[in-house]
């Protein structure tokens, strides 16, 4: 295969860069730890010690440590088919980290995460501007799982999945899901929460048996081995380019009220009556999506404040019958 650069990856051209971020892309040591060897006076720019912040331009003499750092301008983009038991950080303190378990040969870092009890596809790369454009809040990438569950699938349970449940103090977005058999479902997510599946599972009283992750975005992982990886395709990069093309670093909230004015704009140029009846409906869902959350908080409360009330009643009667002192 020949040589890729990270130009196959369409990026924002910028005069400067972070010297932390030169430091990180050329394989050195993380962006945390380039502050810090910066900090300790540890690196030069052009012979004079750097101070964290600096940013540099193309050409300019960085020395690490009294050694030159030349950026590593090929790219790594691989497609890991992660078994359970693997821990997707880069520290080596973990006996169970990926970085170890792939044994790459040159520094790279994973694309988000998959629990550690999950197995399936995951990304590494050693391009932080493709980590960015993928992971930015809002951009509605898809991700799609391969789930089993304890108990027999319902009917209500799978609508209650798409529609949006209440977990970790918001409402999940709504989302795209099918049975595949009594115990199995296929799901297809554009958010990443903290053990998303298995907390709207639990939600409905249900507990997750096996998970696997078998796509992102345009890449799937196909027929790969388990605990093996292999090079993104050319084919894929060009996929990847179209859909991170555009990709924002705006909160989720703001992208979804950009996505209203979308919607919007478009029916506008049909009916005006439309277009106003599309916004309504937009922000409509999303307060109700609210509404549900805080229900849920209200009643999580008054179960707090009824069983303080049971107790304090208890220990109460407990007190009465004590015997007296004599």
């Amino acid at each position: 295969m020949a040589k890729r650069t990270k130009q196959l990856i369409e990026q924002e051209q910028t005069e400067e860069i972070r010297l932390n971020r030169f430091l990180s892309d050329a394989g050195v040591c993380s962006r945390r730890d380039a502050d810090k060897y910066i900090a300790a006076g540890d690196v030069t720019v052009d012979g004079v010690t750097a101070l964290v912040g600096t940013k540099i331009k193309a050409g300019q003499a960085v020395i690490f440590k009294g050694k030159p750092v030349k950026s590593d301008n090929s790219l790594v983009l691989i497609a890991f088919n992660k078994p359970r038991g693997i821990v997707c950080t880069t520290d080596k303190r973990d006996k169970d980290n990926i970085i170890d378990y792939i044994n790459y040969g040159k520094r790279i870092y994973p694309i988000g995460r998959l629990d550690k009890d999950s197995e399936g596809l995951i990304l590494l790369t050693n391009d932080g501007n493709i980590v960015n454009k993928i992971l930015r809040a809002g951009n509605n990438h898809e991700k799609e799982y391969i789930v089993t569950v304890n108990k027999t699938i319902t009917s209500e349970f799978l609508k209650g999945m798409a529609a949006g449940v209440p977990i970790l103090d918001t409402v999940t977005l709504p989302c795209t899901i099918k049975a595949l058999d009594k115990n199995t479902f296929q799901i297809i997510l554009t958010q990443g929460l903290n053990r998303q599946i298995r907390r709207m599972c639990e939600y409905f009283g249900f507990k997750v048996v096996t998970l696997k992750r078998i796509r992102i975005m345009n890449i799937s992982i196909g027929h790969l081995q388990l605990g093996g990886y292999r090079n993104i395709t050319a084919k894929e990069i060009g996929g990847l380019n179209e859909l991170i093309r555009g990709s924002a670093n705006a909160p989720e909230e703001a992208r979804g009220m950009e996505a209203s004015k979308k919607i919007t704009k478009t029916k506008s140029t049909g009916n005006g009556n439309r277009a106003e009846y599309a916004t309504k409906t937009t922000v409509s869902k999303k307060n109700e999506r609210t509404k549900k959350a805080d229900n849920l908080k209200k009643i999580d409360n008054t179960k707090r404040i009824e069983n303080t009330k049971k107790t304090g009643q208890q220990q109460s009667k407990r007190k009465s019958y004590a015997p007296k002192g004599r």
